[in-house]
């Protein structure tokens, strides 16, 4: 018998649903947390997820605008596109790698400031590592000092196994605020 991914509970039928970007495979108890998947038949107007190519924000509104994704589908796959598809993770390193590459080149937080034509405080917090730079930003540092601030996949993330679906379900590991 199939088990919730959330909660470990045996059902017979399971429903797909999104939950903070993840397709997961839900009780009915659990299908609250997250917006029911349906087939891409239905129309793309019901879904609270939908995103646009054009500015690349993300649409809570449900509306039938025509942005739910039909651009760049990566070859026969049904799932609709969401916010995440597009989203490229940066570096947890970041901070250290701005700071070496710009000591490697000699210049000093104001020089890089100038180079950016950004403000001086603003290396600063990114080398302390107190805020994310934009993405306007992270293309200017990676130009710049010759370097790549976006995070590859993970040896975790490689290593991992879905197939298994036997012990481990987020119930084990998540504790609800109920």
């Amino acid at each position: 018998m199939p088990q919730c991914e959330m909660c470990g509970a045996d059902q017979a039928s399971l429903t797909t649903t999104k939950v903070e970007g993840a397709e997961l495979e839900l009780c009915s108890s659990c299908t609250d947390f997250g917006t029911e998947v349906r087939d891409e038949s239905t129309g793309s107007g019901g879904s609270k997820y939908s995103t646009s190519s054009s500015t690349g924000k993300s649409s809570a509104s449900g509306s039938s605008s025509g942005a739910s994704g039909s651009g760049g589908s990566s070859g026969g796959s049904t799932r609709p596109r969401d916010m995440f598809d597009d989203m490229d993770e940066i570096a947890t390193d970041y901070d250290d790698q701005i700071r070496n590459a710009r000591e490697s080149r000699g210049l000093s937080q104001e020089e890089l400031a100038d180079q950016l034509n950004e403000k001086a405080s603003l290396i600063r917090k990114l080398e302390r590592g107190d805020t994310l730079p934009t993405d306007e930003v992270q293309r200017k540092l990676e130009r710049a000092l010759d370097i790549s601030l976006v995070e590859g996949e993970s040896v975790e993330d490689a290593d991992w196994n879905g197939g298994d679906s036997g012990t481990m379900t987020l119930g084990d590991v998540v504790k609800r605020k109920d």
